[in-house]
């Protein structure tokens, strides 16, 4: 344990490893017993995870080899404890894991070294030196210990001051020495003992715990010991139960009326998995790991013989982790499920409840702000009042959590949730009821996923229960992506959270009806892990959906279109070129109609922001928020007009020009240079930006590089105006390479004299320090880098990342004509790594190729890049093989 570990380091505590060869020690344990011992220990272990490697072991079968890990490891300390001789008056007492008799592979073997008053370290030299040469001796023979040497009465202060110590104490077991010595320790700690504030502390470190682990038992790399759902919140049970006088075990929590037979078979099962899982865990990483890292699941899931195999009714393969990662989130979930019952059931039996229960109806009371059953068979006599458990909670003020006996019902009930209770017409209408409430949606959702109700009643949503998603930028599970989603959604409507999505609120404020948007939102991915398109999947399941719940016709094409078309607008905005009013038309011809348009914005954002925290940026909202306003204009009947578009930029740029008292009439030099292709691209305040600081630079001999923090909110916005060159763009992207910038956005343009005038949006990865500061390095930097002759440097080959390595993503590259027949479209799709924007810059820059414009789409450890971009060598047919042979080398690399 944790605070046996910090143990080490107590005063009074004996050195970890000492070396130094006291005279005690030569005469105890020579030199030449302790490798026999250490070879004997060593060997017996081994045999032990040998047998914990295997196959066929059972989750029940780990109890047994916990427990003969842990006498394994005491009869090798006894041994030591018996050559030491240490004083008879000692005692040796197993603390921790190791006291519970529950010894994982790598874990620390935690020990106490418990000396009576007169017998403490400071008292004389001789007995300190034996310590010494005790625990020396128990490293020297290879256990992994970690000790604290103290008094009763130290014992009794360092726990009445840190909890941690407390717990590791309440589980503490007589290895040998003194029995008398033991037996008051255990009588005093008992009697300083107070279970109620025992308990509440340990919930609030639980709490912290959670906290830490985003309270979520379905990270992709969970904490088998530690997130929510792990052994940590087991143990943390029988901690409390132990301190309350409750039990030491299951079963006598189950026999003092804490857990019911069937809870007390559910919790030995998952813990036998959880100890299973983690054990097997240490013993593929040859040392303590509690962390499900990617590289370490697809071998823990081969010790269990899971094989990549196809699952029913899917035509992908389902790896061998991802069936090993399910099986833990399910066991996580119940582990939260029940162990919530339980400290429920015990924080009661401790403080009884003193508030009287209110009647909400004839099957519901409210005590303590708690729905309570009204029976305990409730959900088995009328199984309606399952959903409507979750509809009073949203409705009736001052609710803010089940209370255990619900929970219990609710647990118990899940037979009763079958096919006929999804038929039932009563059943459907109160999920609707759910939906439309005007608040307290999320929390619904996430409670009826919590308790089981949700899979159960939605069928195809308990198909994505803990499934993972394996593309490299979701680090949620499917089913919690959703709740993710639908929580994004919900926050749009309400005013509190305006200032997040400023926008989006703004459309949602003009939304009738926000449950369409939310029935969309808990489809769209639930078609996920069986194979094909999940949009299209998702589409059959929620037109079935919407048919059973009769909603009305206009409203369940529009859900079904959200579901079918909701990765199209992030395509569009984030790999297409905007600035084509052929873009724009043919995705307002997809799209249809205003309505479809918002909601289908609503969703992509929302869907966007619940992937990941690193997913999304200012940019991509802009981008986004372009496409939804350009889209607009042709959905309003206004047919894209380029030239009138390019007018309207030139107008708007002049006027901000006249503001910043550039000189009348000083930006025709450039105007004149540039074509209708950058008026297309750039809005007004990036022409009048980009006016300002080359009207009088025009054909300059010297680059010109300026830079300013962008106007989308994130990152910098940097201006390239030089003579162009064909590895240019190259160039520029080696720099922000080296520099450590990730490139957003480029969008190049030649103009008529020759030049170069391009602007990059980039972000600092860990550049510290104000943005003007950024500024000014790009700035001199970038300036000095273009004007340097030679050669491109060689790229540096860095460290793939570990998520990389162990989720690789096949690489792609296409090559193919626009709809125009003038330009060429790049698409790549690869793992993402430094440099690799530079990389395939040097790659066109070989074959003299010109970029006219780079949407650079990162989606956690994943590129999705597009290019538009010209050159004779485009024409040939052998030589658009050659650069796509390249670019695939080198995205293999």
């Amino acid at each position: 344990m944790a605070s046996a570990r910090a143990q080490r380091h107590d005063a009074g505590a004996a050195p970890r490893q000492p070396r130094a060869d006291t005279p005690e020690r030569m005469r105890t344990t020579t030199m030449t017993e302790l490798p026999a011992l250490r070879a004997a220990y060593r060997h017996d272990k081994a045999t032990l995870l040998a047998a914990l490697q295997a196959t066929g072991a059972s989750a029940r079968g780990i109890r047994v080899l916990l427990r003969k890990l842990s006498t394994l490891a005491g009869k090798l300390l006894q041994t030591l404890w018996q050559r030491a001789r240490l004083p008879d008056d000692m005692a040796l007492v197993a603390v921790g894991g190791f006291g519970r008799e529950q010894l994982f592979p790598y874990s620390d073997v935690d020990v106490l070294l418990l000396l009576p008053e007169a017998l403490a370290p400071e008292t004389g030299n001789a007995l300190r030196a034996q310590i010494e040469g005790f625990i020396g001796s128990c490293w020297d023979a290879g256990l992994e210990i970690g000790s604290s040497v103290r008094t009763v009465a130290e014992c009794l202060a360092e726990s009445a001051g840190d909890v941690t110590v407390q717990t590791s104490l309440l589980e503490a077991r007589l290895l040998c020495g003194s029995a008398a010595l033991f037996g008051q320790f255990q009588r005093q700690y008992r009697a300083q003992l107070n279970p109620e504030a025992f308990v509440l502390a340990k919930t609030l470190e639980m709490r912290q715990r959670h906290t830490k682990y985003e309270n979520t038992p379905y990270a992709l790399e969970p904490n088998c010991k530690e997130s929510p759902g792990g052994l940590r919140d087991l143990q943390m049970i029988l901690w409390v139960a132990q301190a309350a006088g409750l039990g030491s075990g299951w079963k006598e929590l189950a026999a003092n009326g804490m857990a019911t037979a069937l809870e007390l078979r559910q919790i030995e099962r998952n813990e036998a998995l959880l100890c299973l899982i983690r054990a097997r865990l240490h013993a593929a990483a040859g040392r303590r790991e509690d962390r499900l890292v990617f590289d370490l699941q697809t071998a823990v899931a081969e010790s269990f013989g899971y094989r990549s195999q196809a699952p029913d009714g899917s035509r992908l393969p389902m790896r061998a982790s991802e069936t090993l990662m399910r099986r833990y989130y399910w066991a996580a979930k119940a582990v939260s499920q029940l162990s919530q019952i339980l400290l429920l059931n015990i924080e009661e039996s401790l403080a009884p409840s003193t508030h009287e229960p209110r009647a909400i109806n004839a099957r519901f009371f409210e005590k303590a702000g708690l729905i309570e059953v009204a029976s305990d068979d409730l959900y088995s006599r009328d199984p309606h009042a399952i959903l409507e458990t979750f509809l009073l909670y949203q409705t009736t003020l001052g609710l803010k959590d089940l209370s255990a006996r619900t929970l219990r019902a609710l647990y118990n009930a899940r037979s009763v949730m079958d096919s006929a209770f999804r038929r039932d017409p009563v059943n459907r209408a109160t999920f609707m009821r759910i939906l439309q409430q005007p608040s307290g949606i999320t929390h619904a959702m996430r409670l009826m996923n919590q308790t089981s109700v949700l899979g159960r009643y939605l069928w195809p949503f308990r198909r994505i229960v803990g499934q993972m998603q394996h593309d490299l930028f979701h680090v949620y599970t499917v089913d919690q992506h959703i709740l993710m989603v639908l929580r994004n959604m919900r926050r749009f409507f309400m005013a509190e959270h305006a200032h997040e999505y400023p926008f989006c609120s703004q459309l949602a404020g003009g939304w009738d009806q926000p449950w369409v948007l939310y029935i969309a939102a808990l489809y769209h991915d639930i078609g996920k892990g069986r194979g094909g398109d999940h949009s299209r999947i998702g589409a059959q399941e929620v037109q079935r959906f919407c048919r059973q719940h009769g909603v009305a016709r206009a409203q369940a094409r529009l859900i079904e279109f959200l579901v079918r078309e909701h990765l199209t607008m992030s395509t569009v905005a984030q790999k297409q070129d905007l600035s084509d009013p052929d873009v724009i038309a043919a995705f307002a011809r997809q799209v249809g109609n205003e309505r479809n348009l918002t909601a289908m914005y609503l969703l992509t954002v929302a869907d966007i922001r619940g992937t990941s925290p690193k997913v999304w940026n200012a940019w991509k909202g802009k981008l986004l928020e372009d496409l939804y306003r350009a889209t607009l204009r042709v959905l309003g009947g206004r047919a894209p007009d380029a030239a009138a578009e390019i007018e309207a930029r030139k107008r708007q740029a002049l006027v901000q020009l006249a503001l910043s008292a550039l000189p009348f009439e000083a930006h025709k030099a450039l105007w004149a240079t540039l074509d209708v292709s950058y008026f297309m691209r750039h809005d007004a305040a990036d022409i009048a930006w980009h006016t300002r600081h080359l009207s009088r630079q025009v054909g300059t001999a010297k680059p010109v590089v300026r830079s300013r923090q962008s106007l989308a909110g994130d990152g910098l916005q940097v201006m390239v105006y030089a003579a162009d060159q064909t590895d240019l763009f190259a160039r520029i992207c080696g720099y922000f390479d080296r520099a450590g910038f990730s490139i957003l956005d480029a969008r190049v343009h030649t103009a008529h004299n020759g030049y170069a005038l391009d602007t990059f949006q980039v972000v600092a990865s860990s550049q510290p320090g104000h943005y003007r500061e950024l500024t000014h390095m790009v700035e001199s930097d970038l300036r000095h880098v273009l004007e340097e002759d030679g050669p491109l440097p060689e790229p540096a080959r860095r460290r793939v990342s570990r998520r990389v390595q162990s989720f690789p993503v096949a690489p792609r590259v296409s090559l193919r004509p626009d709809e125009k027949a003038q330009r060429w479209l790049l698409a790549i799709s690869a793992s993402d790594r430094a440099g690799l924007l530079y990389l395939v810059a040097r790659i066109l820059a070989r074959h003299h190729l010109s970029v006219q414009l780079a949407k650079i789409s990162t989606l956690g450890e994943r590129v999705e890049d597009s290019f538009l971009i010209q050159g004779p060598e485009l024409q040939n047919n052998a030589r658009q093989i050659q650069i796509e042979t390249e670019l695939l080398r080198e995205l293999s690399a």
